[in-house]
């Protein structure tokens, strides 16, 4: 009788099948996220932390981590810019060619980032046809990290494009005539009343940028030069390793990169939440 009130008193939920699609869902994100992240850090784990340690403080290793992390950053950064002046420019004028400049913007998606790698190499190389105007004024690009950092902007302008654009299209005009209405300028307009409102754009595309900057392998290695201590990235060191047959040593840095990772996304969540909080 307890059995069957309490079956009665048990209100129904608002989504049906909630339950079957949350245990699909975890289902699904253990087997392709969890068990394969949760393998690799037990590999690493088997190390022991000296052995970790040593590993990830290697000269050669510190110096791979840095290169892919602080251009990554870098590169992150000026996505912000231009990618939200790119959205901003498709989604306020009308002009000629708008629908052929705005498919293009996905097109680092669609192009294997080997190709992409390899293009950006002959252009920037200094037989190129950009570098050969760039080598007689002493800026070498090609084979060095400011290489590495054209193509990390390259693969990671579309999550910026794409994640404030939506926001920026579906902002009303009234918002900005009513601020207009008041006394506010052009500039107290943008960055007072609609910078708020695209900064959880902005932060998640930043976040998205980041992530794929970071990991990035087949746009870079040709374009990097691939030279210890000075272009030499973090997920190039864990092929080698690999190569190397040293499975240990590529799931120390690897691990130590999904760390690092980690930290800086769960960094930016927080700011998000912060932001939304403060703007509710």
């Amino acid at each position: 009788m307890a059995g069957a009130r309490g079956l009665a008193l048990k209100k129904p939920s608002v989504i049906p099948g909630f339950g079957l699609a949350l245990g699909f869902t975890l289902t699904y994100l253990s087997l392709i996220v969890l068990i394969p992240l949760g393998a690799l850090i037990l590999h690493a784990a088997s190390l022991g932390f000296s052995g970790f340690w040593n590993i990830i403080t290697e000269p050669r290793t510190l110096s791979a981590l840095r290169v892919s992390f602080v251009i990554s950053l870098v590169a992150a950064m000026i996505n912000v810019v231009f990618g939200v002046i790119v959205a901003w420019v498709l989604i306020r004028y009308r002009f000629p060619g708008r629908r052929f400049l705005d498919a293009i913007v996905d097109l680092p998606f669609a192009l294997p980032t080997a190709v992409a790698g390899i293009a950006l190499t002959a252009i920037y190389a200094p037989n190129g046809w950009v570098g050969s105007w760039l080598a007689p004024l002493g800026i070498k690009v090609a084979y060095t990290p400011l290489g590495i950092g054209i193509a990390l902007v390259f693969i990671g302008l579309p999550f910026l494009v794409r994640t404030v654009q939506p926001v920026l299209e579906d902002f009303e005009r009234e918002i900005e005539e009513a601020a207009a209405s008041l006394g506010a300028n052009r500039r107290q307009t943008v960055f007072r009343v609609m910078l708020p409102s695209l900064l959880p754009a902005i932060l998640t595309g930043f976040a998205l940028a980041f992530a794929r900057a970071v990991g990035e392998y087949g746009s870079v290695i040709f374009i990097a030069g691939n030279i210890p201590y000075v272009s030499e990235i973090a997920p190039l060191l864990i092929v080698i390793k690999l190569e190397e047959f040293n499975y240990a040593g590529a799931t120390a840095i690897a691990t130590a990169m999904l760390f690092i990772s980690f930290m800086v996304i769960l960094l930016i969540n927080l700011i998000q939440a912060w932001q939304r909080r403060r703007f509710a």
